[in-house]
């Protein structure tokens, strides 16, 4: 057996414990951080499709999902370009550090009141630890979904989400970029329902 296939057998193998452990880490990080491992209304709902209220962003899923699986679409078109040789197991792997990142900092003072301030989530305070490990397995959904489909599915896929999102929420990952980066008057005002 070569040093690589030696290699590749490994990481096969720690693999999913990497992976595993990855998700761990975020969540203990985020709970050192001071967020809330549940919802503060003392349960867990699988979905909660209520944008504007304190419970969003607290339960397993909601509106803001499909935007996590769209990040591991994106994430395996990235690291197919820059690593196509490298093992899944390892892509996967940085996919979840990067998303792991995001959620941590999306969970900071900075970025919640940015938020806030720029967007029509007034009543946003952060994601729970729940919420954010449940993205972060979204995200992995993704990843591996796009393993798996061909390139135009998973783009028809992505866009079909954005559709249905902002037409069900007048929000989406493309809005929500937008309005975190460079806020619009014109799409704030739309999303407030004007």
């Amino acid at each position: 057996m070569s040093s690589d296939s030696r290699k590749a057998f490994w990481l096969a193998l720690w693999g999913p414990v990497l992976a595993a452990g990855i998700v761990l880490a975020i969540a203990i990080i985020l709970l050192a951080m001071g967020r809330e491992p549940i919802c503060k209304c003392g349960y867990v709902k699988l979905w909660h499709g209520v944008v504007m209220s304190s419970e969003n962003s607290q339960h397993v899923s909601d509106w803001y999902t499909p935007s996590h699986i769209i990040h591991g679409f994106f994430f395996y078109g990235l690291f197919w370009l820059v690593g196509k040789k490298w093992p899944f197991a390892l892509r996967l792997c940085l996919a979840l550090v990067i998303e792991g990142a995001w959620e941590i900092f999306e969970n900071t003072d900075f970025i919640i009141n940015r938020y806030r301030e720029a967007t029509i989530s007034l009543d946003y305070y952060g994601d729970s630890v729940i919420n954010s490990v449940s993205d972060v397995i979204a995200m992995a959904i993704g990843f591996y979904a796009a393993s798996r489909l061909p390139v135009w599915v998973t783009i028809i896929l992505a866009l079909a989400m954005e559709l249905l999102v902002g037409m069900a929420i007048r929000d989406n990952l493309a809005l929500n970029i937008i309005m975190l980066i460079y806020p619009l008057d014109a799409i704030k005002a739309w999303q407030g329902g004007g």
